[in-house]
């Protein structure tokens, strides 16, 4: 089985594509290190009244903003630990982060972030 480290996220519309630029380049950071996979999806359906708590109510999306539903697969918690320690001590880890800090694409308290180990798993053949 994998372990996955999960995150759901708001970001303005407007900075979408500089979004997925940093995060383009992030993933490749975190494949490099490791990482089994990394996914970042742009919502597209995500109202559906009274069944459920929409996506866009976790992280208080507003009208002009885009809700992002990302993940990061690892082999196990100990290789997500591992990995994190490699990517973190990356120099280009350091500037992108200095970077985001300077000029952010999103609000990153609004972010909801957890690691995940699978209860069901399931692969097509």
């Amino acid at each position: 089985m994998a372990y996955v480290d999960g995150f759901v996220l708001a970001v303005p519309t407007r900075n979408l594509a500089r979004y997925k630029k940093v995060s383009t380049v992030a993933g490749k950071l975190w494949i490099e290190h490791g990482a089994l996979q990394y996914i970042e999806c742009e919502g597209d359906d995500l109202e559906h009244e009274g069944m459920f708590l929409p996506f866009t109510g976790t992280v208080k999306c507003k009208p002009d903003e885009t809700v992002l539903f990302s993940w990061i697969m690892y082999k196990s918690r100990r290789h997500r630990d591992q990995v994190n320690s490699r990517v973190m001590a990356d120099p280009r880890m350091e500037r992108m982060h200095k970077e985001m800090m300077r000029t952010p694409t999103h609000d990153h308290k609004r972010m909801a972030y957890g690691g995940f180990k699978p209860l069901v798993q399931l692969n097509a053949k």
